[in-house]
């Protein structure tokens, strides 16, 4: 007996459902339950994500892990936990870097673990050798609050396994349950029990924290493609110049004080 049909049964009986009540709460037929608990048939990746949110597990519990009564679930939202990524290959097995344009977005938050959802995003690859060892994607980005980066930019992420690598400073591409696809610069380390600072660089945004717990995945930011072109130095002013010198005496000042 596998695991899925194994802890099904077992997890079932513990909630003290019979066979139809699951269906029903499954919105299933309570035939397919009984070919689940019987191994004659597998749920389809979005039931079995159905059924390991119903009973508050993850999808790598549910499928990997023997549950009885021994069992115990490992500590979640730990920045080293395993984490299930999904990737495309092209014919001769080299990764894809696979895009999430601005109106994948709100799709990436329910798909971004199933392999078939995947497979269906554009993807391409790049003949730069620093972009082919490793895991990559790309989202498109909108609004004005990482500027000089322009609204329609792509961000290249690198895909971020250990999340206490998060360093504060450098940018990353973060996909959380409330925020979704943001781009920011990281405010602090990761710890699993606080929250994680994201900073915009254009300052008219304030900082804003959320809950290690909402986090899914964490990508760093590698490279962008944009295709708004940058605007001419302007000539300067009286008024940069006055700044430039007042920010230069005031260095002076510190390193004499040194």
């Amino acid at each position: 007996m596998s695991n899925i049909s194994a802890n099904l049964k077992y997890l079932r009986k513990k909630n003290g459902l019979t066979q139809q009540q699951f269906a029903d709460n499954m919105e299933i037929k309570r035939s397919l339950i009984g070919a689940y608990e019987e191994d004659r048939a597998e749920p389809k990746y979005d039931l079995l994500k159905k059924i390991a949110e119903y009973f508050e597990l993850t999808i790598d519990e549910f499928i990997n892990e023997k549950i009885n009564d021994n069992w115990k679930p490992k500590p979640k939202s730990q920045g080293s936990n395993l984490r299930i990524l999904s990737i495309s290959v092209d014919k001769d097995d080299n990764e894809n870097i696979e895009l999430v344009p601005v109106k994948a977005s709100a799709g990436y938050l329910n798909g971004f673990s199933d392999p078939q959802y995947i497979q269906e995003l554009p993807k391409f690859q790049l003949p730069i050798p620093s972009l082919r060892q490793g895991t990559y994607r790309a989202f498109e980005i909108k609004g004005d609050s990482m500027l000089p980066i322009q609204s329609g930019s792509i961000i290249i992420g690198e895909y971020l396994e250990n999340w206490n690598d998060v360093k504060i400073g450098d940018t990353y591409v973060i996909i959380s349950k409330n925020e979704g696809v943001v781009y920011k610069r990281a405010g602090n380390k990761f710890k699993e029990d606080r929250e994680l600072k994201l900073i915009s660089d254009n300052k008219v945004y304030d900082p804003y924290a959320i809950p290690a717990e909402d986090i899914l995945e964490i990508w760093k930011a590698k490279a962008y493609f944009s295709t708004a072109l940058p605007d001419p130095t302007p000539e300067p002013t009286i008024e940069t110049l006055s700044t430039m010198m007042a920010q230069m005496q005031k260095s002076i000042s510190q390193l004499n004080k040194n």
